[in-house]
């Protein structure tokens, strides 16, 4: 018991460590996989109650009430619809035994305590999650532009400025598959296995 209480006020009680590519069968998170579609595991962080699963279409967080209960809930994150930003690592002071990896996905808020002895490891993971937002960011930009010159598209249209050739559901048809093109498979990157395959070396 009193183990239990210093390495709580110590902040040692569930210290994570970077699971290696040889141990990924292992782990909880690799049963919520969607390999059907390709998905893999590139970097995974593992502590007593929690695993944090980085793979190149989502972070997948087996999140555990406590340590030694085996309860889980099972959390996806798709960098698709969440925005990576705030990223950054606390070094460990001289007395700590931990160094911390923050980042936000959209509304959620991650801080996790990773062994010091792991910072080159997380050194990477920090830099796949900075390149990541950095595309999430520029992909927003480019959503934004295709709906103002969908807006600008509709004013021609208002001011009978618009070819006249084909009709209007023909073109309103064309249209909407430009858009949807654009917003869903042209601006949204959804697989980051580059962007891993570059920083992570594991």
């Amino acid at each position: 018991m009193f183990k239990k209480l210093a390495a709580e006020a110590l902040g040692i009680s569930d210290m994570g460590v970077i699971v290696g590519p040889a141990d990924y069968s292992k782990v909880d998170a690799d049963d919520y996989l969607f390999g059907e579609d390709g998905e893999q595991i590139f970097f995974l962080i593992k502590s007593k109650k929690d695993e944090y699963c980085f793979t190149n279409l989502a972070l997948i967080h087996v999140d555990g009430d406590s340590a030694v209960s085996s309860k889980r809930s099972i959390k996806r994150y798709d960098y698709a619809a969440n925005q990576i930003t705030n990223v950054k690592i606390e070094t460990a002071g001289t007395m700590d035994m931990d160094i911390e990896l923050k980042f936000n996905l959209e509304n959620t808020v991650f801080s996790i305590d990773v062994k010091k002895a792991f910072i080159e490891q997380l050194k990477d993971i920090y830099k796949a999650l900075i390149t990541i937002g950095k595309q999430q960011q520029r992909d927003a930009v480019c959503r934004n532009n295709a709906l103002r010159a969908l807006d600008a598209v509709a004013s021609v249209h208002k001011l009978n400025l618009a070819p006249g050739e084909g009709g209007l559901v023909t073109q309103y048809s064309e249209l909407l598959k430009a858009l949807n093109t654009a917003m869903f498979d042209t601006h949204t990157k959804r697989d980051f296995s580059d962007v891993f395959t570059k920083y992570i070396h594991n």
